[in-house]
């Protein structure tokens, strides 16, 4: 008799996610521009390249956050490291991921 060895090989495949984080600013007086360009600049070194996009949500009396929604490979882990590099950009008081998503596709 004769055994045949079958070996399966199971690819495990990592997938992107979708993060939308919300940076609120010191202040009503933090330009938002520049802001925007800082906190993307730090997004982009920590994922490489990736799309962006990018909106200002009116939160109360003239005070503006910035949504920054970005794809991030999920082998990356864990946002912390980002985050603690945007928490330190001059005019940033805070930073929340509002939202994890995996991407389809």
């Amino acid at each position: 008799m004769c055994a045949r060895v079958v070996i399966f090989q199971v690819q495990i495949k990592m997938v992107n996610i979708v993060i939308t984080m919300k940076v609120m600013p010191e202040s009503i007086d933090v330009d938002l521009n520049e802001l925007e360009n800082k906190v993307v600049k730090e997004i982009k070194e920590y994922t490489g390249e990736t799309q962006v996009k990018k909106e200002i949500e009116p939160v109360a009396f003239g005070l503006k956050a910035l949504k920054i929604t970005f794809v991030m490979d999920e082998n990356k882990g864990s946002t912390e490291e980002l985050e603690d590099k945007i928490n330190v950009i001059d005019g940033v008081k805070s930073v929340e991921v509002v939202d994890v998503r995996r991407a389809i596709g």
